[in-house]
């Protein structure tokens, strides 16, 4: 990324199911879903937002081989989006184990976003 225009910082929690994936999709989504960035596409090559690099950072709980990149991407709506997952995160109990929820155990995971944007 030649310039850095934005940081966006977000929190996820799978509470049931133990789903990396879909904790990591709610810390993107709370990152990038309550912010506004007027003005944006004149700082960008071609006044363009495809132009535009987003780059999500993910701190996880567990092993990034489960981790779906395509469903991260799938919520960033403009520009070419690169996924860096780092170790962190947390697993804690959630205090109840429900079968119907899918559980595997009583764990829940919380992962920790940061979301660059830039070109």
């Amino acid at each position: 990324m030649e310039k850095l225009l934005f940081i966006q910082t977000g929190f996820g929690v799978d509470v049931h199911g133990q789903n990396v994936t879909k904790a990591a999709v709610r810390a993107v989504r709370n990152a990038i879903f309550t912010n506004s960035m007027p003005g944006i596409e004149d700082l960008l090559p071609e006044k363009n937002l495809n132009n535009m690099i987003v780059n999500v950072k993910l701190a996880l709980p567990v092993d990034a081989a489960l981790l779906d990149h395509d469903a991260i991407k799938e919520i960033i709506p403009y520009g070419t989006v690169t996924i860096e997952t780092m170790s962190g995160g947390m697993m804690t109990t959630s205090g109840i184990f429900l079968a119907d929820k899918e559980d595997k155990n009583d764990l829940m995971y919380m992962v920790n976003a940061s979301v660059e944007t830039g070109y």
